[in-house]
């Protein structure tokens, strides 16, 4: 976590400080950017803070039902800097795609690009985070040079069929229900307040917009997520792997039951609830502070 803080601090402190004399001013950067560098940033952000509430979950939905005790309480960090950095580009992608195509297509067609787009770093970065969780591997190294070695390239995208149709949806929902809460806490503001038009969502509205849509989402793709654990995880268990998505949800549903395929809802509730609703709280603040200093320049 210490090696993720210091190269947000690090991207941050280099905004900050451009000068004329440099290349890289921020006046030089084109608009689109800034969604990509907030976006970025704050989702990187949130994920290192919530990575062990999102370590229980991963724990909460394994095949042979692993606890903190069978794997120590070190699986709720292990991995967390490196992993949490591919959020730094998950984000960049999600909100610089959906930057760039919100305006042309809506929020609908917008956030389902920006979820595929982000799958690519996002699956990567699944795998790796689980199997560490889980102690498939001692560290992320180890992780990377096995998973390649033994199972080449595609190793790291393993389950990315359940990824995607997690991702997508869950995606979807939560930035569709954002722009629909976002316009009716303005529309309510505006009713009760005298300066109609002048006003702006304030942090504390963008975190209750992102608690608020993280949780419905989670809510409808809560199955999709075990299943994708499921399968992410299964070189952990003994037990013969499951030969693709629908095995696993069939097997799961036939052996443990359908209330099987909402376990570590509470965790992932947790997880899911903090996450969005720090990014979406940090993230608007970011791109109007990139968005001053580049008018400065």
């Amino acid at each position: 976590m210490k090696v993720l803080l210091f190269r947000l601090l690090s991207i941050l402190a280099i905004i900050s400080s451009v000068s004329g004399k440099t290349e890289c001013r921020l006046s030089s950067l084109p608009p689109w950017s800034h969604k990509v560098i907030a976006g970025g940033c704050s989702r990187a952000f949130a994920q290192a803070v919530l990575y062990p509430v999102d370590a229980l979950r991963t724990l909460a939905q394994t095949r042979d039902g692993r606890t903190l005790a069978d794997v120590g309480a070190g699986a709720l960090v292990k991995g967390c800097g490196q992993t949490s950095s591919f959020a730094l580009f998950t984000g960049a992608f999600q909100f610089g795609i959906y930057g760039l195509v919100q305006p042309k297509y809506g929020p609908l067609i917008a956030s389902a690009c920006g979820a595929a787009g982000s799958c690519l770093v996002s699956v990567p970065q699944e795998v790796l985070k689980q199997r560490l969780v889980t102690g498939v591997y001692k560290n992320f190294r180890e992780a990377v040079q096995k998973i390649y070695s033994n199972e080449g390239v595609l190793g790291f995208y393993s389950a990315w069929k359940p990824t995607v149709s997690r991702n997508v949806p869950f995606v979807i929902a939560t930035f569709s229900s954002r722009e629909l809460l976002q316009r009716k806490i303005l529309e309510f503001k505006e009713r009760n307040e005298e300066k109609k038009g002048q006003l702006k969502l304030s942090p504390g509205d963008n975190l209750l917009i992102g608690i608020s849509s993280a949780l419905v989402a989670g809510l409808a793709t809560q199955p999709i997520d075990v299943i994708k654990t499921r399968m992410m995880t299964q070189a952990a268990s003994s037990a013969a792997p499951y030969k693709s998505a629908i095995d696993c949800a069939s097997s799961v549903i036939r052996t443990e039951g359908w209330r099987k395929l909402y376990s570590g809802f509470g965790q992932r509730a947790v997880y899911m609830g903090g996450l969005w609703g720090i990014t979406f709280c940090l993230e608007p603040a970011l791109t109007s502070y990139l968005k001053r200093e580049r008018g400065t320049q």
